[in-house]
């Protein structure tokens, strides 16, 4: 069967989830890179940083994922898997990175709940807002960096995917009627400008598309409406059931799921 390695976010994650799969974890088919924007996958280990086993408040692949955007291991699993596809969706590059120790982190939900913020790698730790100037050429020049690094390794054999997504600006109701989604926040307190961030979205995609080699595209922009009855609860890109529907036959269409031939 096809391999499928993901750098981005639940909105691809999920399309395996809601289009009946069982769901284990980890797959042996599917390799999740999350919560790790792009500069941080680029910086050097946080030097000083130890894991605890698995913090109360998180569950096992979410502290996988924190953990290796901590100490910069996501790079080497991508090489190891060998995916036949790799996707990538940007959604997870909402939140702040932060710099502490000559290096950067993203400042997720995860990192927030695990309780290293105190450790005293983090502290002191400098944010560096997303939706600045300097996070964005952050951001440009991991890009370039993430281009390099697929065209001299194995990944070059991997069909490339981008999964274009926004932040939704209205939500389905449980009563099935549709309305504005409002009080958007990225973290607990810190309201998200949704606009902003679509914009940020549409420079991204642009310059990706640009650097990087050539990418196959898959998006669902008439689906892209939040959902109240999403298993992980109304947010702007938690969509309705169609939108996976939608995106999983694009991407069936460029051979995920189909048996790879030895």
């Amino acid at each position: 069967m096809s391999r499928v390695a993901i750098v981005g976010s639940c909105i691809t994650r999920d399309v395996w989830r809601f289009r009946g799969d069982t769901v284990t974890d980890p797959r042996p088919d599917i390799l999740y890179v999350s919560r790790s924007s792009l500069p941080s996958l680029f910086a050097t280990p946080l030097t000083g940083f130890r894991p605890a086993r698995l913090p109360a408040a998180l569950r096992p692949q979410p502290h996988r994922a924190l953990v290796a955007d901590l100490c910069k291991t996501a790079l080497a699993s991508l090489v190891a898997f060998r995916p036949t596809h790799l996707i990538f969706d940007f959604i997870d590059e909402r939140f702040d990175l932060l710099s502490a120790r000559g290096t950067l982190v993203t400042h997720s939900w995860e990192l927030e709940a695990s309780g290293y913020l105190t450790q005293p790698a983090l502290c002191g730790a400098r944010p560096v807002p997303r939706l600045s100037a300097a996070c964005e050429r952050l951001w440009l020049d991991a890009a370039g960096e993430l281009a390099a690094f697929i065209r001299a390794t194995p990944l070059t054999e991997a069909r490339l995917i981008l999964h274009s997504a926004r932040w939704a600006e209205r939500r389905r109701l449980a009563t099935g009627r549709d309305a504005p989604l409002e009080g958007v926040e990225i973290l607990p307190g810190q309201a998200a400008d949704l606009r902003a961030h679509n914009a940020l979205l549409t420079r991204y995609e642009a310059a990706f598309a640009e650097l990087m080699p050539p990418m196959a595209r898959v998006e669902a922009p008439g689906q892209r409406l939040a959902d109240d009855a999403h298993q992980w609860g109304v947010s702007p890109f938690h969509y309705v059931r169609d939108y996976y529907g939608e995106i999983w036959g694009q991407l069936a269409g460029l051979g995920i799921g189909a048996r790879v031939a030895a």
